[in-house]
């Protein structure tokens, strides 16, 4: 399916004072093609100085999407009464699964890039170069490469494109292949070789001035590439095949498109995404950081960080035990005993921690939650009658990973994950994954996310569980989707040997999609753990249990958020909801007082002081604080407040109470102030 850049609608009024917003700053649309698409957004403002945020309440309902990704970025057109317009586009940009061609020039370029180093730098060895989603890269052993390094490999990418050298596929036999490989000293392709099992070998020739092993697609010369839409991003270390035993190399990324007009898009909104990284949102806005003196990985929510985190996990309780799930709190260690029998320390050990040597008895740090709650299940013996059976915790798990793959709060060594079990009879199968469906949706909405790409995996080939019931959950799935209205893409024998899943991917504001809720049924630790029940003739009976996750690890969710929302969260999530703003030194008294009734109000709030009043707004501006209650001596003396909002800019005076009373209903209701 073909990527999507999205230019959001907006009525925008100039005004004197200068309000960031999530909208994308985009130039002329001269740039880009004419299939184009026009949709008016969910907000608009009013003409006059003071722009005013109409409301924008959380969707009723969620759909589910194709695969394509969705970017966002905006134009702005002024009309003569001075109104500004963010005129909405659409611009289709073609994947590698949509296009051909745009995946022959990505393959194509990896090569030229290859040749280009080495004419460069004679001395560098090649190693592997795919095409990837955004373009290209090629690992090569070779000194560390800089940003200039990068220019001058670029400018001998040209003139290799601008040559039109034939790219030529030829057959050769293995021993041929091995004796060319030997005889221009390549000994990763000599590895690479010896990985191949189909004979014979086949190799690409750009020109006859440099080959490679490949078995292709390439475009026919290299003047079928469009120089001016190659660029070559950054250059990174890797391991050769990932292992950190194994040297380390360094791996160049470039993009490339058809036409210049995707280039300039596609750089538009990867700017974007940097505009929005949680990496550095997090450290502008003090809402977490990563401790070297702790370790990598490991995760420190800030105040703020911390408070938005309170306001998800009360949702989540809340809404869970609306739901009929009975929370948990487990143990973040075990006995490695407990691993041998759910089969983690056989299948997962390289996933997880060292073991604790305890009174000379192997304690694990859990990697996962789900024996815990199998624990609890098999506390007591349980009847059909009692099913279904829900359990639900957020708990905390620990994974070993490289520091090289950490990033952020989206790769991290601890985490919480928003785990749930339930354990059910088969007929209730259907029923149970409806109901996580529902359950997902109403949490998502709440976060502003409405769009999904869900996919349903089925039975491997190596599976545990008769065909029966494999047959009988996965029609519980599909059927559960199909009345749930959202069309998926089916994943034959993509499911895990356990059982079959439902995976859910969210669409940001960016139209990225972010791996987050997964449902999956499992055959195989009801047998592992020997849970049962007894039925109604009082036999025991194993019991069916379903894993399901709807956040997915809230460190992971909330860095999500942060570029969802670039930062600006809405008034019911925003850790700070109000900052009051004193004229002078002379009215905090008062701007006290204000405080002190809107946190009796469960209102987050604070004063802030010290600095001329338009630095003061200018500040709470960048820390994204969605509402300025301004003081000065009429407010302190009619025991009022001039209110400024982030987006609505001045809305006027009024009392404390009615300001108290608008930010409860807006937060209640989830809307703007």
């Amino acid at each position: 399916m073909p990527n999507v850049i999205l230019h959001s609608v907006r009525m925008a009024v100039s005004s004197s004072n200068s309000f960031l917003s999530t909208s994308l700053l985009k130039p002329s649309f001269s740039h880009f093609p004419l299939k184009r698409l026009v949709s008016i957004p969910t907000c608009l403002y009013n003409s006059n100085n003071n722009k005013k945020k109409l409301s924008t309440a959380t969707p009723a309902c969620a759909i589910a999407t194709d695969s394509s990704q969705s970017h966002t970025q905006t134009a702005t057109l002024s009309l003569n009464d001075g109104t500004q317009i963010e005129k909405t586009e659409k611009l289709v940009l073609p994947t590698n699964q949509s296009s051909q061609n745009l995946l022959r020039i990505r393959h194509t370029c990896a090569h030229v890039m290859a040749m280009a180093v080495q004419k460069l730098y004679p001395d560098a060895k090649v190693t592997i170069g795919p095409w990837i989603d955004s373009g290209f890269y090629y690992d090569f052993d070779i000194e560390p490469l800089t940003d200039k390094d990068l220019k001058r490999i670029k400018k001998e990418m040209d003139r290799i494109i601008a040559r039109n050298l034939p790219l030529i596929r030829e057959e050769v036999s293995r021993d041929e292949a091995q004796r060319r490989i030997m005889a221009i000293n390549e000994p990763y392709k000599i590895e690479i070789l010896e990985s191949i099992k189909e004979d014979p070998i086949t190799v690409y020739h750009i020109g006859n001035e440099w080959w490679d092993l490949c078995a292709g697609p390439h475009v026919e010369s290299t003047g079928n590439i469009n120089r001016k839409a190659v660029e070559l991003e950054s250059v990174a270390g890797a391991y050769w095949r990932g292992d950190e035993k194994k040297p380390m190399l360094q791996r160049i990324y470039g993009t490339a498109w058809e036409n210049e007009e995707q280039l300039k898009a596609y750089l538009h909104f990867k700017e974007e995404a940097r505009r929005r990284d949680h990496r550095r949102l997090g450290q502008d806005l003090d809402l977490f950081s990563i401790q070297d003196e702790a370790g990598g990985g490991l995760v420190f929510w800030h105040p703020k960080g911390a408070i938005v985190r309170h306001i998800i996990e009360d949702s989540w309780k809340k809404i869970h035990i609306e739901r009929g799930y009975n929370l948990l709190y487990t143990p973040h260690v075990a006995k490695a005993d407990l691993w041998k029998i759910s089969g983690h320390l056989d299948f997962y050990r390289e996933n997880m921690y060292d073991q604790m040597n305890i009174e000379d008895e192997l304690y694990q740090l859990r990697p996962m939650n789900c024996p815990y709650h199998i624990l609890v299940y098999k506390r007591k013996l349980n009847s059909y009658r009692d099913f279904p059976i829900r359990v639900a915790e957020l708990g905390t798990v620990y994974r070993y990973e490289l520091s090289g793959s950490l990033h952020g709060l989206f790769r991290v060594r601890g985490f919480t994950q928003d785990d749930a079990h339930i354990f059910c009879l088969e007929d209730q199968i259907k029923d149970e994954i409806s109901g996580v469906l529902d359950l997902t949706e109403e949490i998502l909405l709440q976060f502003g996310f409405s769009k999904y790409e869900v996919n349903l995996s089925t039975r491997p080939e190596k599976a545990v569980g008769g065909d029966d019931i494999w047959e009988k959950a996965t029609s519980a799935l599909k059927d559960a989707l199909d009345d749930k209205g959202w069309s998926y893409q089916l994943d034959e024998g993509g499911g895990a040997f356990y059982g079959p899943k439902i995976d859910l991917k969210i669409e940001d504001a960016l139209g990225r999609k972010w791996q987050c809720s997964t449902i999956q049924v499992d055959f195989n630790l009801p047998q592992r753990f020997d849970i049962t029940y007894v039925d109604s003739n009082s036999e025991k009976k194993r019991p069916i249990m379903i894993h399901r996750a709807v956040l997915g690890s809230l460190e992971r969710f909330f860095g999500v958020l942060i570029e969802h929302y670039a930062g600006d969260f809405p008034l019911w999530l925003s850790p700070v909801q109000a900052r009051v703003l004193p004229v002078t030194d002379i009215q905090l008294e008062y701007c006290n007082e204000v405080i002190k009734k809107l946190k009796a109000n469960s209102i987050r709030a604070e004063v802030c002081h010290g600095e001329r009043l338009p630095k003061l707004i200018r500040n709470a501006e960048k820390q994204r604080i969605p509402l300025m209650a301004v003081v000065g001596p009429k407010e302190a003396e009619t025991q009022t407040v001039t209110v400024r909002s982030r987006f609505g800019g001045e809305l006027g005076t009024m009392t404390i109470d009615d300001f108290v009373s608008r930010i409860k209903t807006a937060t209640e209701s989830r809307t703007s102030f």
